[in-house]
């Protein structure tokens, strides 16, 4: 998996994005060089047991029991 997604070059790390989706949205765009990245759908996740976000850049998204985000595989 590319750091691009997790990591931006001025040390924001994903689980340190605020917990709203709009600015998971603001940090994978910007990770993805200015390249828009949306929201492709979400659901509840049986396995995840918490609402998973697919974002444009193929990866889906969820907040842990901290806010936090995380890659849900």
């Amino acid at each position: 998996m590319s750091q691009a997604f997790v990591k931006e070059s001025d040390g924001e790390w994903l689980h340190d994005v605020p917990p709203t989706l709009s600015a998971l949205t603001l940090h994978l765009t910007r990770e993805n060089n200015g390249v828009r990245v949306y929201e492709k759908s979400n659901h509840y996740s049986d396995k995840h047991k918490r609402e998973l976000h697919l974002m444009s850049n193929g990866l889906s998204y969820a907040k842990d029991d901290s806010g936090k985000w995380y890659i849900a595989e």
